[in-house]
């Protein structure tokens, strides 16, 4: 993989597939994820389209760097220099959950390098965010538990009751190896969290679709309809049976989504 290092001496590790001449998608990873966690839907995307992952601070390749707590703005700032190493001028920036942040943050602060832009399982800031209890209560917990009693406590959370086991245990044989230490989970959780766009979010230019799973009891839906009447012109589609890790949910449909959108925006 590619690594970027930065002015702060992080070093920020990255890769690109797909073929070398298509346009650029950028994807961004949610909270403790590594990039390796987009692995249901490159197939789809990389028949058409050069696909860039970065592995945010603290997750993945990556893993703990300098600059803790991780800010949206820091870690924004991570996918745009990742981009121009890329030689990338405009790209379409899909975010998940804490990705989502980010790449709201760069389509405000950077929007001539947004082509499009596709919000999944995401909010606008946690001040605006509608959170379920139980889930925060999870996730306050994180620090206290293994990698592996935090993914198994995060099923009814992250998964639909409808998904098999065997392809969650798929996702953790993928994310397990590249888990967050609890360091930088809390560097990531704890710098994100001050973060807030909902005031900004008409300044939204981009063409933009936000995608929300139908069950999701990580970020509730409500949080979809909170961006989309948010953000001009925005389009909202909700995917049934699906939860907070809806790609691994359903992931033939979200593939469909995703391709339709980027061939729209071409």
């Amino acid at each position: 993989m590619p690594v970027l290092e930065r002015s702060d001496t992080a070093r920020i590790s990255w890769e690109a597939n797909g073929p070398d001449d298509g346009q650029a998608v950028l994807l961004i990873m949610g909270l403790a994820y590594p990039a390796a966690m987009w692995f249901r839907l490159m197939p789809a995307l990389t028949e058409r389209y050069r696909v860039i992952r970065v592995d945010n601070r603290g997750a993945g390749h990556t893993g703990d760097v300098p600059g803790a707590p991780y800010t949206v703005e820091t870690m924004a700032a991570d996918c745009l220099a990742v981009l121009d190493a890329a030689d990338v001028r405009t790209a379409h920036v899909v975010g998940i959950s804490m990705g989502g942040l980010m790449a709201q943050e760069i389509a405000l602060t950077a929007p001539e390098r947004v082509r499009s832009l596709c919000l999944l399982a995401t909010h606008p800031g946690i001040v605006h965010a509608v959170m379920n209890p139980e889930a925060m209560a999870i996730l306050g917990k994180r620090g206290e538990l293994t990698p592996q009693e935090a993914a198994e406590a995060s099923v009814p959370f992250n998964y639909a009751p409808s998904t098999p086991r065997g392809r969650i245990e798929e996702d953790w044989a993928v994310r397990l190896p590249l888990a967050a230490t609890n360091e930088g989970y809390l560097a990531q959780a704890s710098g994100t969290s001050q973060w807030d766009g909902y005031d900004r979010l008409d300044r939204i230019t981009a063409p933009t679709l936000v995608v929300h799973g139908e069950l999701d009891a990580l970020v509730p839906p409500a949080n979809g309809r909170i961006l989309a009447d948010r953000i001009p012109g925005a389009e909202l589609v909700t995917v049934p049976l699906a939860n907070h890790l809806l790609g691994t949910d359903q992931p033939e449909q979200v593939s469909e989504l995703l391709v339709n959108w980027l061939d729209r925006h071409r």
